[in-house]
């Protein structure tokens, strides 16, 4: 399994941004943040292959959150814009998923159990 680190949370008002980033033993096919809420379910937030083919969870995501990656650092950064309290969630770092073709493009997947690979998450507090 790949060892993954986060860092990058922390507490901010409405509006404001935070660039959150994970640390990986080794670089997968695939990397994934997910959020998870207290008393909601996991859901993935954007997923990024090895050759920067990016998976957003819906529009709303692909406008205020982009995913990126350095590969000599084995890094993989969230930067999030425009945050909204109802961002508020513990934020995951995910490796280990396969690629999934969709014709001629290989992409992540956004399913949590698509990931074999789990970091100990990052504290995102958005208030109003």
């Amino acid at each position: 399994q790949v060892q993954l680190v986060e860092s990058g949370g922390g507490s901010v008002q409405a509006g404001g941004s935070l660039r959150l980033s994970c640390v990986a033993s080794v670089m997968t096919d695939c990397v994934a943040w997910f959020r998870q809420a207290p008393g909601k379910e996991r859901e993935g937030v954007a997923a990024i292959t090895r050759d920067d083919y990016i998976t957003h969870l819906d529009e709303s995501m692909r406008a205020r959150f982009t995913i990126s990656q350095d590969n000599a650092k084995n890094t993989v950064y969230l930067q999030m814009n425009s945050l909204k309290p109802e961002d508020t969630s513990m934020y995951h770092c995910a490796a280990g998923a396969s690629l999934r073709a969709n014709g001629p493009i290989w992409s992540c997947p956004l399913r949590k159990d698509a990931y074999n690979s789990w970091g100990q998450g990052t504290q995102v507090t958005v208030s109003s």
